[in-house]
């Protein structure tokens, strides 16, 4: 028996369809001692892996010159809204090889529509 035929999983609608190589803005929840509050990460998507339950998404932003990437899963209680910048054009499914660019190299073409 696994997790999936036990717990229902409903897509989240505040959650935009996005792909690897758009950029998007997450809004989470922070919860620091009694406060909760929402912090807001802008970066690239960089992969998305896993189906249902367990399916989570990497952003990778650059901060005062260095790398910092973030995982969040889709279906925590904490993410609030996912919403898309711009659409990226790439041709590959995982990212990686933007860990090893500089700032000025890790931008990607957008995509025309």
């Amino acid at each position: 028996m696994d997790v999936q035929s036990v717990v229902k999983v409903e897509p989240n609608p505040n959650v935009a369809d996005f792909r690897p190589g758009d950029t998007v803005k997450v809004s989470f929840k922070v919860v620091e001692g009694e406060r909760v509050r929402t912090q807001v990460f802008q970066g690239v998507v960089i992969r998305k892996r896993g189906i249902g339950i367990a399916s989570t998404f990497t952003v990778r932003q650059i901060f005062h010159g260095v790398g910092v990437e973030r995982i969040f899963p889709y279906n925590s209680p904490l993410l609030e809204k996912v919403t898309v910048v711009a659409r990226g054009h790439i041709r590959r499914a995982k990212l990686y090889y933007l860990r090893g660019l500089s700032r000025k190299k890790t931008r990607l073409k957008l995509k025309s529509s």
